[in-house]
């Protein structure tokens, strides 16, 4: 097989480095990265500015100032001169990216630039604890999913996003086909003052709140197993999509 590799963390960190490891197992990896940390960069892409490409080692790019969007495209159609790969491989990111972190997360960014651009996408994110990420404690789980991925095809348009308990705070059970969970953080924003007494802002809330949602990734990492969460590319809610064409329907319409 042939894998494109990338991540939201940059071409330094070792999540990337392990999955690097993992992925030779399949076949020839090529790895495009951000040259530094571009998280929760969502789907960004550079339109209005260029970009650097700096050759680290055989088969292996980072993008200067490039997003996970960029790298995938740029790995895609120049690195690899238009022959598509098999598998698009993103992470292992340090931290979940479970229920609608999806929608701010360059790490599934990736994965779902991917699958826009024509090849089967896979996002990998880990859970943190306080003895860090021991990402080769979860290769087994990651083999699986990989292997999942190559005998069952998600649908066009469609990728995968996988969730990794953290293997320091108990054993992984294996893989759960899981939905969206939901994911909400406290409503912060800390004023600080630099030292010439101009002020900045620090936003993000350090506290998360998961509820309760049988069969969704959150709940699935919570009692140790390693989520799977088919995520598709149209965000069409096609119930109320079809309550607004009958109220916007003219009357004399067919």
């Amino acid at each position: 097989m042939r894998l494109l590799l990338t991540n939201d963390d940059g071409i330094h960190a070792e999540g990337l480095a392990a999955l690097e490891r993992l992925a030779s197992e399949f076949g020839e990896v090529t790895t495009v990265a951000p040259d530094r940390d571009r998280s929760a960069i969502g789907q960004a892409i550079s339109l209005t500015r260029p970009l650097r490409l700096k050759r680290h080692a055989e088969r292996r790019w980072a993008l200067d100032g490039g997003t996970p969007t960029d790298c995938v495209y740029v790995g895609l159609h120049h690195v690899l001169a238009g022959e598509l790969p098999d598998l698009v491989l993103s992470g292992i990111n340090p931290g979940p990216n479970l229920g609608w972190d999806v929608l701010y997360s360059g790490t599934v960014a990736a994965a779902r630039e991917a699958v826009l651009q024509g090849v089967p996408g896979i996002a990998f994110s880990m859970l943190g604890s306080s003895q860090g990420f021991p990402y080769e404690e979860a290769f087994e789980v990651i083999r699986q999913a990989i292997r999942l991925a190559i005998e069952c095809p998600p649908p066009e348009h469609t990728f995968l996003n996988v969730n990794l308990p953290n293997p320091r705070i108990g054993p992984i059970h294996g893989l759960e086909a899981t939905c969206l969970g939901h994911r909400y953080y406290s409503k912060e924003v800390e004023v600080r003052r630099d030292p010439r007494g101009g002020e900045y802002l620090w936003i993000g809330g350090r506290d998360v709140f998961m509820p309760d949602i049988p069969g969704s990734d959150c709940n699935a990492v919570r009692a140790g197993w390693a989520s799977v969460t088919a995520l598709g590319c149209d965000s069409t809610h096609s119930g109320h999509a079809a309550a607004l064409a009958t109220r916007l329907r003219p009357k004399d319409h067919p």
